[in-house]
């Protein structure tokens, strides 16, 4: 992996942790802990939305919506399994 792509990794992981604090309000982990989240979605978005036949396509816009969408299953798993 490249430098440049994990620098870029955990942008749009931050903004997508940050979204989807905001989306999932009241399930997340404060600031930093939503980052972490959102860096989290989007290496799991990367890895399984191609697998199942999704295609995040090119540019910013729709890694961050893959990513934060990958964010907020993540933060609605970890919410399932906080209240078990």
């Amino acid at each position: 992996m490249v430098f440049s792509s994990l620098l870029a990794m955990i942008f749009i992981g931050a903004i997508a942790g940050w979204l989807s604090g905001k989306i999932m309000e009241g399930r997340g982990f404060g600031l930093i802990g939503n980052i972490i989240v959102g860096v989290v979605g989007a290496f799991l978005a990367g890895t399984i939305f191609p697998a199942l036949g999704f295609s995040v396509g090119g540019g910013l816009i729709s890694s961050i919506i893959f990513s934060t969408i990958g964010a907020v299953i993540l933060l609605f798993v970890i919410g399932l399994i906080r209240k078990a």
